[in-house]
């Protein structure tokens, strides 16, 4: 785990597992492993088990003997994902934890590393703690062996009751053992409503000797915990009266010879895996991120989110508008770029209906991916060029834009990047004002431009925004006043540049009112 100023987990031999329990509820005193705590009885047919397998790369699950997850996968939703990196937070357990629990970026929920410093859980609380703010009555447990899931407050508070181990003091393998068999007694004994269980081996496994049989065999041993816990939820006598969803994710991924951190691709694997009502099986959605599970949880206790909490997910059975995605199956592979695996199929050059691409105005040669507005995805285009913020993108989801001058001009090229994507035209007759609304991410540099401009009724575009400053992975909102006798509209974004930086843009809408 660990990056920025504390150490590493400590890796412990296999001994360990004997070692003692230092458990803690919410209740006070030490407990027995297969004991359940004192807990609220719960009010809710909708019930959530989330369960958290640190370190876990998707990658690697398909070789493990894990029969439980793959039927998940079979039986449900399994969406995969990519990290940011430095500088909005390093790939580490601090700040994807907290991204799971509070539902929002590093950029809101303040942490970076492993340290914790600038942490906003006040503003952006772990989705327990704000259950118990919109939700009290529901019965809620959290169990967790990286000690600062709870002492940190990343996810443990609101709980009613709550197991917080030590595993890196005592040994994972133990802990993991005594968080399982604890949910399995509060599943069994008790009526929870809504359960956060940490499982931490897989991460340490990794750190010590890579993602060989080892790690498969970690993974073995949490599919079988997570196993137990599926099972001692259908053998609960109101099963049949009862709404379960089950979400498995993990917080990063790892490199092959194990640790994280950087900005590999590899270190920044991410998955979020859920069964449950109106959850599709087998789908394998493309727009899936990090930030759904607060958002799913929520949803599947029939919970509207207020807009002030400032959520970033979305439930992860609700599939994205953009027509950006709709370019999905038509993405190719490489053609310049020598550094994306041949197999990684990420790029286009053909707009989504009623959309265009102006290019008369463009240089000739360079990288044929990047010639002009591309439509991409974030592993095919951050891999282009690594840590240059490409990763930063957050807040796009499955196929978004691109104009990027940089890669571009990493092959010999003549005349100047200047490219334009337009919209298609919007109907706005007898509207007195119309709101374009985009996620941007602009890197600026030196005299390169972007711009948006608005055309009513197909006349000269006229400017409405130009980015001078980077804009790292924001949403946007553009009104303009729709003049007199207009009946359409459409917008513009151009770009101009010399081997400056880039502009992406995602889930583009026009709304008249």
């Amino acid at each position: 785990m660990p990056t920025s100023g504390i150490p590493r987990r400590t890796v412990l031999a296999a001994g360990a597992a004997t070692a003692a329990v230092a458990a803690t509820t919410a209740a006070g005193p030490a407990r027995a492993a297969a004991a359940a705590p004192a807990l609220p009885d719960g009010t809710s047919k909708d019930k959530v088990l989330v369960v958290g397998m640190d370190g876990l790369r998707h990658d690697r699950i398909d070789a493990a003997n894990a029969p439980v997850l793959k039927g998940m996968m079979r039986d449900g939703t399994y969406g995969l994902s990519l990290l940011y990196t430095p500088p909005m937070a390093a790939t580490s357990s601090g700040p994807g934890w907290s991204t799971v629990s509070t539902g929002v970026w590093p950029d809101k929920h303040g942490v970076k590393d492993n340290t914790f410093a600038g942490k906003q859980y006040g503003t952006y609380p772990g989705f327990l703690a704000r259950l118990a703010q919109v939700r009290p009555n529901l019965s809620t447990w959290a169990a967790v062996d990286w000690k600062p899931l709870g002492t940190q407050g990343t996810v443990t508070p609101g709980a009613d009751a709550k197991l917080v181990l030590d595993g890196d003091a005592d040994g994972y393998v133990a802990h993991d053992a005594t968080i399982t068999a604890q949910t399995e007694a509060v599943l069994r004994d008790r009526n929870p409503d809504v359960l956060f269980v940490y499982l931490g081996n897989t991460d340490v496994v990794a750190h010590a000797g890579g993602t060989g049989q080892k790690y498969l065999d970690a993974i073995a041993v949490q599919d079988a915990q997570l196993g137990r816990l599926t099972a001692a939820i259908k053998a609960r006598p109101s099963y049949a009266s009862e709404r379960w969803t089950v979400i498995v994710a993990t917080d990063h991924g790892h490199l092959d010879a194990g640790g994280h951190g950087g900005t590999s691709i590899e270190e920044r694997r991410t998955f979020v895996l859920a069964t449950g009502p109106g959850i599709a099986a087998g789908a394998r959605p493309a727009d899936t991120r990090l930030v759904d599970v607060a958002a799913t949880v929520f949803h599947q206790l029939g919970i509207t989110p207020d807009p002030a909490w400032g959520l970033d997910g979305k439930p992860i059975q609700q599939r994205s508008a953009d027509p950006f995605d709709t370019l999905l199956p038509q993405l190719s592979g490489r053609v310049d770029e020598t550094g994306i695996p041949a197999a990684v199929r990420g790029f286009t050059h053909t707009p989504p209906a009623g959309w265009s691409v102006i290019n008369s105005a463009m240089g000739t040669g360079g990288v044929a991916e990047w010639r002009g507005w591309s439509f991409t995805t974030d592993e095919f285009w951050s891999r282009s060029q690594a840590g240059q913020w490409r990763e930063l993108n957050v807040r796009a989801r499955g196929v978004f834009a691109v104009a990027d001058s940089d890669e571009w001009d990493d092959k010999a090229s003549s005349g100047p990047y200047d490219s334009t994507l337009v919209t298609p035209a919007a109907a706005v007759g007898g509207k007195d004002a119309v709101t374009l609304a985009f996620t941007t991410h602009y890197r600026h540099e030196g005299a390169q431009r972007a711009e948006v401009l608005v055309s009513f009724n197909g006349a000269t575009p006229t400017l409405v925004r130009a980015y001078t400053a980077d804009t790292v992975a924001q949403r946007q909102s553009l009104t303009v006043r729709v003049p007199p006798g207009a009946s359409s509209v459409g917008f513009r974004f151009r770009y101009t540049g010399a081997n400056n930086w880039y502009w992406a843009i995602d889930d583009v809408t026009i709304t008249a009112s």
